[in-house]
C-alpha cells in the first residue's frame, strides 16, 4: 500500500497545531494533523492541554466557583438572599467536562469543514526521505514536504516527587478533585496555582501557597502585584514567599511538606491535596528527534529562529515546544504565521503585543512592558492610573476592586504597556493590544469616545491620567 502524501503535516492538535492545520488547508495545502489525546471513551480529544486540562476546564471551574461565592457572600448586597446554599462538586465537574467536550467536538467539525485529514495517535519522525519526512501517525506512516511540530508542554514535577494525580497533583489532577479538600497546598504562586487555589478556596478549602521566589508575581507590574497580594490575602489565600521546600511525604492521610520559611524557620505543612505548579517543560519525548537530527536546546525545547524554522529544511515548530511565552494564543499566532510562510506569504507575530491574563477575581491582564522593566532598560516614561472605585459601571456591578495603569514614552507618548487588575480585565486588555499594535499614543486612547457607563471608561481615564487630566478622579 502506498504511503499517504501531504503538503503539510502538523504534529499536535492543541491551539497552535489545529489552528496551523486549518490555516494551511485554507491556503490550499493538502494538510494532515496528528494528535494522541484521548477522551474517557478512548476517542480523540482535540485541543491539547489547553482544551483538555488547561485553559478551558479551569475557566469552567472558576466560573462555577465564582457563582457559588457570589451567592454566599455578595448577592445579599443586591437584595437577593438564599438559605442552605450547597455545592454539588460532581455536577460542577460534569459541567466542566461537557464544556471540554463541546470544544473537542468543535475542532473535529472545523477539520471536516476545512478538509484537514486527522490521524488519532502519536506523531513522530521516522526518517528524512526524498526531500521530505516520513512521519508515524498512530498506526500509519505518512509523508510530507513540510512538517509543523506543535507538541506543547507538560507540567514540571518536583525532583523525586512524581505526580500521582490523587494527592500530589499537576494541573490535570487539580481539575479532577472529586470533593472540596479541607486543606489544600500549592507549590508555586503562578497562574495555574492562583487560579486553582481560588477555585477551591471559594468552595471552602483552607489554601496555603508556598512560593520560592521572594517576590509575588514577579512578571507582573509591581503595583498590580502588590494590589493582588493584598486582595488575595484578604480573600483568605495564605501566600508565603521566599520558602525553600524540603521533603514531601504522601500517604493515605494526605501530604506532608517540610519547608523553611523566609525567616529561616523550619515548618511543616499538612494538607489533604498538594498541587505542584512550578512551570512547564517542552514536550519532545517520543517525537523521534534523533531519527532526523532535530536540534533541541538545554531545556529540551526545539531550537527555532525568529520565523519558527528549525535546523531542518521544511520543519517548523511553534507554541510551548519552542522559545517564548507558554500561552495558547501565542501558539495560535505562530501557527497562522508558519502556515502563511509555507504558502509564500509573510506571517508576522509581535511578541510585545501578546496579552497575558490571570483569571482570578479580580482578573489581572497586561500587555507590553512593566514599570520595573522600563526602569531597568533606562526608558523615560510617563504613568497614568485610574481606579475602578471611581467608575460608574464598576459601582453598579458591585466590584470596584483594582485599577487601569498606562505607561507611555515620555517623549513620543507611544503606549509602552497597559496593566489592569479588576473586573473583566481579560476583555478590557484587548483595546490596549490593538492600540499598541498600531503604535498608538496614550493621547489617542484619551481622545476616543468610550461608551457610558462602561468599564472601558477606566481605560480612557487612565490614558488621560498620563497627562494628569483625569475627568472623574
Amino acid at each position: 500500500m502506498s504511503t499517504k502524501q501531504f503538503d503539510v503535516v502538523v504534529i499536535g492538535g492543541g491551539p497552535g497545531g489545529y489552528i496551523a492545520a486549518i490555516r494551511a488547508a485554507q491556503l490550499g495545502q493538502n494538510t494532515a494533523c496528528i494528535d494522541e489525546w484521548k477522551n474517557d471513551k478512548g476517542g480523540p480529544a482535540l485541543g491539547g492541554t489547553c482544551t483538555n486540562v488547561g485553559c478551558i476546564p479551569s475557566k469552567a471551574l472558576l466560573q462555577s466557583s465564582e457563582h457559588y461565592e457570589q451567592l454566599n457572600h455578595h448577592f445579599a448586597d443586591h437584595g437577593i438572599t438564599a438559605d442552605n446554599v450547597k455545592i454539588d462538586v460532581a455536577k460542577m465537574l460534569a459541567r466542566k467536562d461537557q464544556v471540554v467536550k463541546q470544544n473537542n467536538d468543535g475542532i473535529v467539525y472545523l477539520f471536516k469543514k476545512n478538509k484537514v485529514t486527522f490521524f488519532h495517535g502519536r506523531g513522530s519522525f521516522v526518517a528524512a526521505k526524498d526531500g521530505g519526512y516520513e512521519i508515524k501517525a498512530g498506526e500509519e506512516v505518512i509523508f510530507a514536504k513540510q512538517v509543523i511540530v506543535a507538541t506543547g508542554s507538560n507540567a514540571r514535577a518536583l525532583p523525586g516527587v512524581p505526580f500521582d494525580e490523587e494527592t500530589i497533583l499537576s494541573n490535570d489532577g487539580a481539575l479532577r478533585v472529586g470533593s472540596t479538600p479541607k486543606k489544600l497546598g500549592l507549590i508555586g504562586a503562578g497562574v495555574i496555582g492562583l487560579e486553582m487555589g481560588s477555585v477551591w478556596r471559594r468552595l471552602g478549602a483552607e489554601v496555603t501557597v508556598l512560593e520560592g521566589l521572594p517576590t509575588f508575581l514577579g512578571a507582573v507590574d509591581e503595583s498590580v502585584a502588590k494590589e493582588a497580594a493584598k486582595i488575595f490575602k484578604k480573600q483568605g489565600l495564605d501566600i508565603q514567599l521566599g520558602v525553600k521546600v524540603g521533603e514531601i511525604k504522601s500517604g493515605k492521610a494526605g501530604v506532608s511538606v517540610a519547608y523553611t520559611d523566609a525567616k529561616g524557620e523550619a515548618k511543616t505543612l499538612e494538607v489533604d491535596k498538594l498541587i505542584v505548579s512550578i512551570g512547564r517543560v517542552p514536550n519532545t519525548v517520543g517525537l523521534g528527534v534523533e531519527a532526523v537530527g532535530l536540534q533541541l536546546d538545554d531545556r529540551g525545547a526545539i531550537v527555532v529562529d525568529h520565523d519558527c524554522k528549525t535546523n531542518l529544511p521544511g520543519v517548523w515548530a511553534i507554541g510551548d515546544v519552542v522559545r517564548g511565552p507558554m500561552l495558547a494564543h501565542k501558539a495560535e499566532e505562530e501557527g497562522v504565521a508558519v502556515a502563511e510562510r509555507i504558502a509564500g506569504q509573510h506571517g508576522h507575530v509581535n511578541f510585545n503585543t501578546i496579552p497575558w491574563v490571570i483569571y482570578t477575581s479580580p482578573e489581572i491582564a497586561w500587555v507590553g512592558k512593566t514599570e520595573q522593566q522600563l526602569k531597568a532598560e533606562g526608558v523615560a516614561y510617563k504613568a497614568g492610573q485610574f481606579p475602578f472605585l471611581a467608575n460608574g459601571r464598576a459601582r453598579a456591578l458591585g466590584d470596584t476592586t483594582g485599577f487601569v495603569k498606562f505607561l507611555a514614552d515620555a517623549t513620543t507618548d507611544e503606549i509602552l504597556g497597559v496593566h489592569i487588575i479588576g473586573p473583566f480585565a481579560s476583555e478590557l486588555i484587548s483595546e490596549a493590544v490593538v492600540a499598541m499594535e498600531f503604535k498608538a499614543s496614550a493621547e489617542d486612547i484619551a481622545r476616543i469616545c468610550h461608551a457610558h457607563p462602561s468599564l472601558s471608561e477606566a481605560t480612557k481615564e487612565a490614558a488621560l491620567a498620563v497627562d494628569k487630566r483625569t475627568l472623574n478622579f
